[in-house]
């Protein structure tokens, strides 16, 4: 390994979501989300794992919090957990709840560390699931007044509001392939999803301006690196569809303002995008301070040749349905290895492309690695240390492969490893472990992996 330093001010974090570590998922007032629903319904989640438990966060957030401040963390990325500061997505908020989260964040802001915090990772209260979920505009207009409450109760305090983490995963693999909560399989409510997504973040994010002036807004996408098989006018189309759904659908309303021509065109035959109505554009492109970029793995199409076998190795779970709308003429190859746990790619040069094409197309816009990270078999040595060398090699390959592109000219403020903990792995349950430090599901002992030895030395030296 060779040493990097990175910028002055570059912002060294990790990041977290409420279901897949806080538990303590039917206590202090804390209603049932769609996650609660899915993982406790048989057959959706591996092992039938649900996230009642998980890290038991809830109970024990001043001793993560400890580790956080060990780590040296210039800033610490959680989610609030809709559910539990506002049980039904409507009406009145929980204190209990926002209670939790102001402990939270005052203790961050007294150990110095920034608190980042998202709105929405995934657990939409499941009355509002109940009422029709993302593809109804109401549940936009609902989010709207939840984020009025949580940023009224939270203010200034929170250093940078996060709208959504990767809406493309609630809207495609939700109401698309099924493989998440909700489970639906509606190809047109998908759609209506991103869009009323892109819409919520808009009105949201017009909240933060209005009650936060301070803070900063933010949303997180995970943008899809997208190659060709061959250099074919075929395969070169491929790219194009996949990067419009994946892509586009979220870049083009959110920082240009409009939804581009061709995924209009092309889901056609799927839904007129009727759901858009005048106004909502405008709404949706409130300006970002900075852009959350998520990268794990690249994503390899062809044109099908409409004979051989569909391929769907697109890396975002089994399913009969996919959640690529009226792209059903488009082959998802295998990539060469090696892989992580997931069964995704390790191509740390994905990083680079990523973050140069955006800095490329919006050039004015600050990014910053909202999550990056690997899942491997971990397990306890016999000195009682977890040496967890792949770890270490992803991360460090990884975070080179930001400075590539800084020295390229991508103005990217930071980077937040996923994840801080251990934790419950959506459909995955707890045989995925993300963490730099291990959580002992039987006793819920922290353990630092050496990931975490390695992380803590970059975050005291800056290279």
């Amino acid at each position: 390994m060779t040493a990097r330093s990175f910028p002055e001010g570059f912002v060294w974090g990790s990041a977290t979501a409420a279901y897949q570590i806080e538990g303590a998922a039917t206590e202090d007032g804390r209603g049932p989300s769609i996650w609660d629903t899915y993982s406790h319904t048989p057959g959706r989640t591996l092992n039938g794992d649900t996230g009642d438990v998980a890290a038991d966060h809830y109970h024990r957030w001043a001793e993560d919090l400890g580790h956080i401040k060990e780590l040296g963390l210039d800033a610490y990325r959680f989610s609030i957990a809709w559910p539990r500061v506002q049980p039904g997505g409507s009406g009145a908020f929980n204190q209990a709840g926002i209670d939790f989260y102001s402990r939270l964040v005052d203790r961050l802001l007294e150990l110095g560390v920034r608190p980042v915090a998202t709105m929405y990772h995934w657990d939409l209260p499941q009355e509002l699931e109940d009422a029709g979920g993302w593809p109804a505009r109401d549940t936009a207009l609902r989010f709207q007044e939840y984020a009025a409450g949580i940023v009224g109760a939270l203010g200034d305090r929170v250093h940078t509001w996060t709208t959504f983490n990767e809406p493309w995963c609630s809207a495609y693999l939700g109401y698309g392939s099924g493989v998440h909560a909700p489970g639906r399989t509606e190809p047109a409510g998908a759609l209506a999803a991103v869009h009323h997504l892109n819409l919520a973040h808009g009105l949201a994010g017009r909240v933060v301006r209005e009650l936060a002036p301070a803070a900063e807004l933010s949303v997180t996408l995970n943008l899809h690196v997208i190659r060709p098989a061959s250099d074919s006018a075929a395969d070169a189309d491929a790219v194009r569809r996949i990067d419009a759904l994946a892509n586009r659908a979220f870049l083009g309303p959110l920082l240009s303002g409009a939804y581009p021509a061709d995924l209009l065109a092309d889901t056609a035959p799927v839904t007129d995008w009727s759901f858009v109505r005048d106004g909502d554009e405008k709404t949706i492109a409130v300006p970002l301070d900075v852009l959350g970029v998520n990268y794990y793995s690249t994503t390899l199409v062809r044109a099908w040749d409409g004979t051989s076998a569909r391929s769907d190795n697109d890396g975002h779970g089994s399913s009969a349905h996919t959640p690529w709308i009226a792209a059903d003429d488009v082959d998802f190859l295998p990539q060469p290895g090696p892989y992580t746990a997931m069964g995704w790619n390790i191509d740390p040069s994905g990083m680079t492309e990523l973050l140069l094409r955006l800095s490329r197309e919006y050039p004015n816009q600050p990014l910053m690695i909202t999550e990056n990270g690997a899942a491997f078999p971990d397990e306890v040595s016999p000195d009682g240390r977890i040496h967890d060398d792949r770890r270490v090699d992803y991360l460090y390959r990884h975070i080179d492969a930001v400075g590539a592109a800084i020295d390229g000219g991508a103005d990217v403020r930071g980077y937040f490893v996923w994840s801080l903990l251990d934790n419950f792995e959506w459909g995955y349950g707890y045989d995925r472990r993300f963490g730099i430090i291990r959580v002992d599901y039987d006793t819920q002992v922290r353990t630092w992996k050496d990931s975490a030895h390695w992380y803590q030395t970059l975050t005291r030296t800056n290279t």
